[in-house]
């Protein structure tokens, strides 16, 4: 007697989910250096554009004028993408 459609369908669907199944790698996890180092770039960022402000843009670094806020931006933005790589 054949068998049904129905039959060698599931089969060959239970087949296929087992093959994705155990060829599923491992999560990865973020290494141990990255959760610190992003929250540093973060708070660097941040308390270099508040002692911008509140020394009325003299320091953190006095030469350099307006630009103290693209540095700090761009630890903010170093921050950012380290969040992006963060599991």
């Amino acid at each position: 007697m054949p068998k049904s459609k129905l039959r060698k369908k599931v089969k060959e669907s239970a087949a296929h989910h087992d093959q994705i199944v155990s060829h599923d790698p491992a999560p990865l996890d973020s290494p141990n250096w990255l959760a610190p180092t992003m929250v540093g770039a973060f708070l660097i960022g941040l308390i270099w554009i508040v002692v911008f402000y509140i020394t009325q843009t003299s320091y953190p670094i006095p030469g350099i004028g307006a630009w103290n806020m693209v540095v700090g931006f761009a630890f903010i933005g170093v921050g950012f993408s380290l969040a992006t790589k963060w599991r």
